[in-house]
């Protein structure tokens, strides 16, 4: 049963604990990492066949195999595609940046411009459940940047296919290319390249322990996105709510995964019973009752507060990756929201709406990086390049100031390299 915690009346560290996986992948990721580069596509078959326990001939999902999946899903699930695909574009073409130019009146211009990655790859689960929701939110904002290649690996089916329904997706959000690679090798194939995988230049995507590890050691040789913990949910409610709404929003994170965290915050001894005694009603009837027992019992906690005022101070410490404002005047509160990936507004908007439909990215920072980090979005998938230019008369004015600064850091050849175009020395 989840756990109840009053405000105050229990130490901090142990509301605000988090669960931490214990055991290290640190030393295997490795290994498959180096076996990778050094066998590249002969080690991606041998673990398609150790792990995902399929055999197979091909690693690259053809074009045929793509437009197969699409002629034969459910129509009704392609037009919620489609329409969830409107929705993401419209929210991130917002966030497409122009670059700059600022010219001053003797001759200097500065600026700066932007580019679009040339190679992006994006990791799409396949394990205990397949994504196709994270095709659309990784893939669009990578178009809608410019990149001219996106790259997608998720694992393959014990009969060598992949998910029909993701590779629909792949088709609606214009994904270059597809591959049948799953794991720590998927991510050491995108960050060094192999026969059939291209390398490239960064890799987004949420994954397992393994695929966290393999991101985290490639980065350097590719950039990331982030290292993605275990998912998790806080909802901020009052008694206004009905327990039941509550219980089943804490749910829709618990049945993610055994580690994901499900957290509710109120400010009523009674509404924390009546949550906690309707998600007992509710987990027996999930098709994942197993995982999100597992995940309720071990992780989940209501977290009782003497107001409103202290549940947001204990949610900004949490800085939660979904954040529910489940209150009647969402709006009044957000400005005092500080730390929250993704946050969603009033006792109508549940986060599944996010994770599928509403248009705003779900791929966002857990484990507490919402203090320093932002959900995925165009700025990913682009680069910024500075430039600066100056006419000869222009540099001739302040030369010497440009001197005097690289003398005093002790840089004499940075000093000369600006005197020299204006006094001729040698």
């Amino acid at each position: 049963m989840i756990k109840i915690y009053k405000w105050g009346e229990v130490p901090a560290e142990e509301i605000f604990a988090r669960f931490n996986p214990t055991a290290s992948v640190e030393g295997v990721v490795a290994e498959i990492i180096a076996d990778v580069i050094q066998n590249k596509d002969a080690a991606l078959f041998a673990y398609a066949e150790k792990f995902d326990k399929v055999q197979l001939t091909a690693l690259e999902v053809t074009q045929s195999e793509i437009d197969t999946a699409y002629q034969n899903a459910d129509n009704a699930f392609v037009a919620i595609l489609e329409e969830a695909a409107t929705n993401i574009r419209l929210f991130h073409e917002k966030q497409v940046r122009s670059g700059f130019q600022i010219e001053k009146a003797d001759g200097v211009i500065v600026g700066q411009k932007v580019t679009p990655l040339d190679k992006v790859g994006l990791y799409v689960p396949g394990g205990t459940a397949a994504y196709p929701s994270t095709v659309l939110m990784d893939a669009i904002p990578a178009k809608i940047a410019g990149c001219k290649e996106i790259v997608m690996v998720t694992p393959p089916a014990k009969d060598g296919s992949v998910n029909p329904d993701i590779l629909a997706a792949a088709k609606v959000a214009g994904v270059t290319r597809i591959f049948k690679v799953g794991g720590a090798q998927a991510v050491a194939a995108l960050a060094y390249g192999t026969e059939s995988v291209p390398k490239v230049d960064k890799i987004v995507g949420p994954g397992n322990a393994f695929v966290a590890e393999a991101k985290k050691q490639v980065f350097g040789k590719v950039d990331i996105d982030m290292i993605a913990g275990p998912s998790e949910i806080l909802v901020l409610a009052d008694d206004s709510n009905d327990p039941a709404h509550i219980a089943a929003d804490l749910l829709s994170q618990a049945e993610h995964d055994k580690m994901a965290s499900a957290v509710l915050v109120t400010d009523s001894v009674a509404f924390a019973t009546a949550v906690a005694e309707e998600l007992e009603k509710q987990i027996p009837l999930l098709s994942r009752a197993e995982i999100a027992r597992t995940s309720i019992d071990n992780n989940g906690k209501i977290i009782v507060a003497d107001d409103l005022e202290d549940a947001i101070e204990i949610s900004n410490e949490i800085a939660p990756e979904h954040l529910e404002l489940c209150l009647d005047e969402p709006f009044a509160y957000l400005d005092k929201i500080r730390h929250a990936g993704s946050i969603f507004m009033g006792k109508y908007c549940p986060e599944a709406l996010g994770d599928y439909f509403a248009g705003p990215n779900h791929t966002l920072p857990t484990s507490g990086t919402a203090k320093f980090s932002s959900p995925l979005s165009v700025d990913d998938f682009v680069k910024k390049s500075q430039f600066c230019y100056y006419t000869k008369e222009a540099l001739a004015k302040v030369a010497d100031k440009v001197s005097a600064f690289a003398m005093k850091e002790g840089l004499q050849a940075h000093a000369k390299s600006a005197t020299i175009r204006k006094n001729k020395e040698r």
